[in-house]
């Protein structure tokens, strides 16, 4: 694979430090939410250890890569300047800092909204940031016009997140004069950060990278599922969270049926990208064939539950065990797959672009460990199908403790693996990463 993609203009990102300060906190996010879940599992029953399991790994491991990913390439690919770099390292702490104390408060028992609130802080200086910086594109293409949806949806999560944290200690919902309880609440705010904040990003970003890395172009049926899905999916978002907030089971069978079927779409677009790839086969691709298939899987399986039943709290992810498919399958192969080249790329950028045509560097998938991707998508695919299986059909115990073990352990390779490539190639430690001043990237 050629060292840089063509089309994009490297020379637009922010310092090497700001992107990676936030992959490298949102690794210890993944770390911590991992071994919260040994035990738990991303459960969807009530209590504080689910609640910090779920928190940790969405907001804090996705939600953060999203704000570094997007943070370096909407200025890259948009071919634009970042508006404040000083805001995209505020941002990091905010968030960070926050949910470190939201999460810290659930553990202890106490009122979490103060966390909740500088939370909300770092997620609106983000959204502040990258818009600022979108509107001086003109005119947008599909994956900036997904960003700019989804920088809407980041802002509703976060007020109604602190809504559902202050509602630990007061009776928010039972003030206001509306039909709202805080369990609408709360599956309003899941909607609207999975399948709104979350999704949304990750099927703008697809559009991008299935075709840049698979050099390949968009035609036929992908044409017309993504004229459906541009659409049809943030409708079928804000439809599926507006009948959960408020109990209209109609609106939400409408959303669902919309999400569902874009999600389909996609799976199948992505399928073809690959199936038609152009390239040698490297860890990005390869995870991103589980992401197809997963996405797939998950839309045929949740059809039938979300038009039985879109309000029932046992079908919030997706029909009833499909929660692990589509946290794991779909939107954690889309973060390892994308950090396997956005880690390395951003360091080669910086260490070896500059002595390129003078001395021998190394491609970017040479940064990492080879081996060591290799036996940790074994352990993922493995773990992950174990739990996937255990949910949808019932496993012993032995087989699912199994599962979950081979996983913490792809995990621990996966990241130890991205550590290296900063250890080994990076300018700066990754203590220098994490704690250089906030006054040299503005």
């Amino acid at each position: 694979m050629a060292a840089i993609p063509a089309g994009i203009d490297t020379d637009r990102g922010p310092p090497m430090t700001v992107p990676l300060r936030h992959f490298v906190v949102g690794l210890g996010f993944l770390l911590a939410g991992v071994l919260s879940g040994a035990t738990n599992g991303f459960a969807t029953t009530g209590g504080s250890l689910p609640l910090v399991h779920v928190h940790l790994l969405l907001a804090g491991w996705v939600c953060v890569t999203i704000m570094g990913a997007m943070t370096q390439f909407v200025p890259v690919w948009s071919g634009t300047e970042l508006h404040s770099r000083r805001i995209a390292t505020v941002q990091l702490w905010l968030v960070a800092g926050g949910l470190v104390g939201f999460v810290g408060a659930l553990v202890l028992g106490a009122a979490p909204w103060l966390g909740g609130a500088v939370v909300l802080c770092g997620f609106w200086l983000f959204v502040y940031n990258v818009a600022r910086t979108l509107l001086g594109v003109r005119p947008w293409d599909v994956t900036e016009r997904h960003f700019a949806v989804a920088l809407g949806f980041f802002l509703l999560l976060s007020v109604l997140g602190l809504s559902l944290a202050v509602g630990f200690s007061r009776p928010v919902f039972t003030l206001a004069n509306v039909p709202v309880t805080h369990e609408s609440a709360r599956m309003a705010h899941v909607t609207v950060a999975v399948f709104g904040a979350v999704l949304t990003t990750v099927i703008g970003a697809l559009y991008q990278l299935a075709t840049m890395f698979t050099q390949s172009e968009l035609r036929g049926i992908d044409v017309h599922i993504r004229r459906f899905e541009e659409i049809g999916y943030p409708v079928g978002v804000v439809s599926l969270a507006g009948g959960r907030l408020f109990g209209v089971p109609t609106a939400g069978r409408i959303g669902g049926a919309l999400i569902v079927v874009s999600v389909l779409g996609i799976g199948v677009l992505l399928a073809r990208r690959l199936y038609e790839t152009r390239v040698e086969w490297t860890p990005m691709l390869r995870r991103y064939v589980v992401v197809s298939l997963a996405m797939i899987a998950w839309a045929l399986l949740t059809a039938p539950a979300w038009i039985r039943a879109p309000l029932d709290p046992t079908t919030l992810y997706g029909a009833p065990g499909t929660v692990h498919l589509l946290a794991i399958g779909v939107i954690g192969f889309v973060v390892f797959g994308t950090l396997y080249h956005v880690v390395p790329f951003i360091v080669w950028i910086h260490r070896y672009s500059d002595h390129l045509g003078l001395r021998d560097v190394p491609m970017i998938d040479e940064l990492y460990d080879g081996r060591v991707a290799a036996v940790e998508f074994g352990l993922l695919v493995a773990g992950t199908a174990t739990i996937v299986a255990g949910d949808l059909l019932g496993t012993s115990t032995v087989v699912a403790t199994g599962g979950r073990i081979a996983f913490a352990i792809g995990v621990s390779l996966f990241v130890a693996n991205m550590l290296l490539v900063l250890v080994r190639h990076s300018p700066q430690t990754i203590v220098g990463i994490l704690f250089d001043r906030v006054a040299r990237s503005a």
